[in-house]
C-alpha cells in the first residue's frame, strides 16, 4: 500500500509539472524523439530482426556449438552467450538485454549465467560513441575512440575479474562436455538442431521478427521520451548542483544520449578534455534510467533480477571514468603520431574532410544520413576482432568426441 500511494503521488506531481510547463515538456519530448528516431531506431532495428532470424534458422545454435570451448573455458558461459555479447556490443542497448532474455527463455542459460551475461551484454552503441560523440559532438574522432576504448576495456576487465573470482560450480553434465571433431561439423550439427527446434517458414520468421522488433523499439522510444521529459522537469530539484557547474547531471541520470550531449558541450570550471571525456564514458557505462528501464522490459517474464544489474552499471561507470583518465596520456600520444594535424578524416553529407575539427553537428540536427562516416576504421576494427577470435579458437585445447548440442 505505501508503494502504491507513493507512485500515485509521484504520477500526480509529474502530470501537474507537465501542465505547468507545457513548452519545456514538449521540447524535451521532441529532443528524445529526435535521438530515438534518427539514431536508436535505424541503429537497432537491423540487429533485432537479424537476431530473431538467426535464432529461428539455427545460426545461434551453430555459433554457440562452435564457440563452446572458448566461452566455457574463458568465461564459464555456454557458446550461445557469444552471440548475445556480439549483438549487445555491436547494436547497443537494449539489443544485448533482448538477446540474453531470449536465451534465458529458451533455457540455454541458467539463472546465474543469465544474470552475469545480462550485465556485460548491455553496452552503448559503438556508432554513437565513435561517430556521433567523437566526430559530431566533440569534433575529434580520436576522443570518441578513447571513450569507446575506456568503456570496452573496463567492461572486459570486470568480466575477467568476475570470471576469475566467481565460484566455479560445474555439474557432471557440464564437466562431460567435449569438443566436436572439427568446427565445421560442430557448426552443421548446431544449425540442424536449431532449425528443427523452431520449424517456422522464412516468411513467418521474417514477419514475426520485424513486427516484434518494431514493437520493442516503440517501447524503447517511449522510455527515452519519458526520460527526457523527467530530466527537464527535474532541473529545479538539481539547481544546487547545476549552480556549481554540473549542468549535465540531470540529463545524464535519466538518458545517456542526451546526457552525453550535455557533457560534450559542458564547460567544466577548471576541467580538462580528459575529465570531460571521462564523464561521458561514465554516462555511457551507466546507460541512464531509460536504458535500465529498457532492460527491465526486455527481461520481463524471466527470473533475472534488476538490482544486481543496476549495481553493475554503477561499478562499470566508475571503472570507465577512472580508465579514461588512466589511458588519456598514452592514447593522446598515439593519436598525435597517427594524426599530427589533430583529427582523423571523415565524410559528412557526401563531402570529404581531412579533419573532423571543423565538423559541427548539434543534437537537434541529427539525422542518420548526416552522420560522419568512419567506415575505414570500422572495417579495420571488424577485421582485427575476427582475427583475434580465430586465433583464440585455434589455441583452445579440446578433446575429440561427439558433438554436444545445448538446448
Amino acid at each position: 500500500m505505501p508503494k502504491t500511494i507513493i507512485l500515485a503521488v509521484l504520477s500526480i506531481l509529474l502530470v501537474g509539472s507537465i501542465i505547468v510547463q507545457p513548452d519545456a515538456s514538449f521540447q524535451a519530448s521532441l529532443q528524445g524523439l529526435t535521438v530515438w528516431w534518427n539514431i536508436v531506431f535505424p541503429g537497432l532495428l537491423p540487429f533485432l530482426v537479424l537476431y530473431e532470424i538467426m535464432l529461428a534458422f539455427g545460426l545461434a545454435h551453430a555459433i554457440g556449438t562452435t564457440l563452446q570451448p572458448l566461452m566455457q573455458r574463458a568465461l564459464g558461459l555456454p557458446g550461445e552467450a557469444a552471440l548475445a555479447l556480439v549483438f549487445g556490443w555491436a547494436g547497443g542497448y537494449p539489443a544485448g538485454s533482448e538477446a540474453v532474455a531470449s536465451l534465458r527463455k529458451r533455457e540455454l542459460l541458467d539463472r546465474a549465467q543469465g544474470q552475469r551475461l545480462l550485465s556485460f551484454a548491455h553496452m552503448p552503441n559503438p556508432l554513437f560513441m565513435l561517430v556521433v560523440i567523437g566526430a559530431g559532438f566533440l569534433h575529434k574522432p580520436i576522443a570518441g575512440m578513447m571513450i569507446a576504448a575506456a568503456v570496452w576495456v573496463s567492461a572486459l576487465w570486470l568480466l575477467l575479474m568476475t570470471s576469475i573470482f566467481r565460484q566455479r560450480k560445474q555439474t557432471p553434465a557440464a564437466k562431460d562436455q567435449t569438443r566436436p571433431v572439427g568446427w565445421l561439423s560442430a557448426f552443421a550439427h548446431g544449425l540442424q538442431a536449431g532449425r528443427e527446434q523452431d520449424g517456422r517458414s522464412f516468411g513467418k520468421v521474417l514477419g514475426d521478427a520485424v513486427s516484434g522488433s518494431v514493437q520493442k523499439l516503440m517501447v524503447v522510444g517511449g522510455f527515452m521520451i519519458f526520460a527526457a521529459v523527467l530530466a527537464k522537469l527535474s532541473e529545479p530539484l538539481l539547481a544546487p548542483l547545476q549552480k556549481k557547474g554540473f549542468s549535465f547531471i540531470g540529463a545524464a541520470f535519466f538518458e545517456s544520449h542526451l546526457g552525453s550531449y550535455a557533457a560534450a558541450i559542458w564547460n567544466a570550471p577548471g576541467g580538462s578534455a580528459a575529465f570531460g571525456c571521462a564523464v561521458i564514458a561514465a554516462i555511457l557505462a551507466w546507460s541512464g534510467l531509460a536504458g535500465i528501464l529498457q532492460t527491465g522490459y526486455a527481461i520481463a517474464g524471466t527470473d533475472l533480477k534488476m538490482l544486481p544489474f543496476v549495481a553493475h552499471r554503477l561499478n562499470h561507470a566508475l571503472h570507465a571514468f577512472l580508465l579514461t583518465l588512466l589511458l588519456w596520456r598514452p592514447l593522446s600520444w598515439l593519436a598525435g603520431k597517427l594524426a599530427p594535424e589533430g583529427g582523423f578524416p571523415v565524410m559528412l553529407s557526401g563531402h570529404y574532410y581531412t579533419s573532423a575539427i571543423d565538423v559541427s553537428m548539434p543534437m537537434t540536427a541529427l539525422t542518420a544520413s548526416d552522420l560522419p562516416v568512419l567506415w575505414l576504421y570500422s572495417v579495420a576494427s571488424a577485421a582485427i576482432v575476427f582475427a583475434v577470435m580465430l586465433i583464440l579458437y585455434a589455441f583452445i585445447p579440446g578433446k575429440s568426441g561427439p558433438a554436444r548440442i545445448h538446448r
